[in-house]
């Protein structure tokens, strides 16, 4: 189940004079689509529609966002020396992607290692004022997790395809992570900074039995409430963004840890 933590009314909101339109982050008219590559020692091709969009992608990269006309779309993953998309290795699979909407497309293994495809749609909608957004996917062959903080668990249970998110107070945060019910962290702890007005989307990916748990980060923007209210992302890769390998965990304790903080409500949702 995707779980989401519904931030209060912080005390002392900052009071808009006069109105404006919000400012939107995917283009008028058109729909947003990200490629995560979430499948070890597999580069492929990846053919949208019969075309060859992304070329020789390798595990760990993500591509985009790419923008797109609404519709419906069929993707393919194949070998990179393929021709076509006739034989692939993946798919093809339908996607439908909808007007004014952000997404990404996962390549991942499932819980029990067999590679699949998800489409996760990014949460754009406005943020408050010095608040930042936090999205953890969990989509590695590997077992559920739990979140700590100070020798305490704060958060259970994560699992493969799930999400949790949530806004917080745009700050830096301590965090670290454990398989559900052990006590030695398998990443972290470490510090990871939230920015303002900003969606941040940790994957947590690879094979927990092959040995090659990793992570990519992607940053999508939101929508802004008024001019004044610059949303500062740009979507790339952890390398690209400086994020260290165990942000996984710091996300994760950073939602739990502003949550118990501001006693914010958690609800769950799909």
């Amino acid at each position: 189940m995707r779980k989401s933590a519904i931030a209060g009314v912080a005390a002392g909101a900052l009071i808009a004079v006069g109105a404006a339109a919000p400012a939107l982050a995917v283009e008028d008219g058109m729909t947003e689509l990200s490629v995560l590559h979430g499948i070890p020692d597999t580069p492929v091709d990846v053919y949208v529609n019969g075309t060859n969009t992304i070329d020789d992608f390798q595990p760990g990269d993500l591509a985009g966002p790419l923008d797109l006309e609404p519709g419906t779309y069929t993707v393919a993953l194949t070998a990179t020396d393929a021709a076509d998309d006739s034989e692939p290795v993946l798919g093809p699979i339908d996607i439908t992607l909808e007007e004014g909407m952000s997404y990404t497309a996962v390549a991942h293994l499932t819980a029990e290692g067999d590679p699949g495809v998800n489409l996760f749609t990014n949460d754009i909608s406005e943020t408050a004022a010095g608040e930042g957004r936090l999205t953890v996917r969990h989509t590695a062959a590997a077992p559920a997790v739990d979140v700590w903080a100070d020798g305490a668990v704060l958060f259970e249970n994560l699992s493969n395809p799930d999400e949790v998110s949530g806004d917080v107070p745009a700050a830096t945060y301590e965090a670290a992570v454990s398989l559900t019910g052990e006590t030695d962290p398998v990443l972290g702890p470490t510090d990871v900074e939230i920015a303002d007005g900003v969606n941040t989307i940790v994957y947590a990916w690879g094979s927990a039995e092959a040995g090659n748990l990793d992570l990519a980060v992607q940053t999508v923007d939101t929508h802004a409430s008024s001019p004044s209210e610059v949303a500062a992302g740009t979507q790339g890769l952890a390398a690209d963004r400086g994020v260290p390998a165990g942000a996984i965990a710091a996300i994760l304790l950073a939602f739990a840890l502003a949550a118990a903080a501001a006693g914010r409500m958690v609800t769950a949702r799909r």
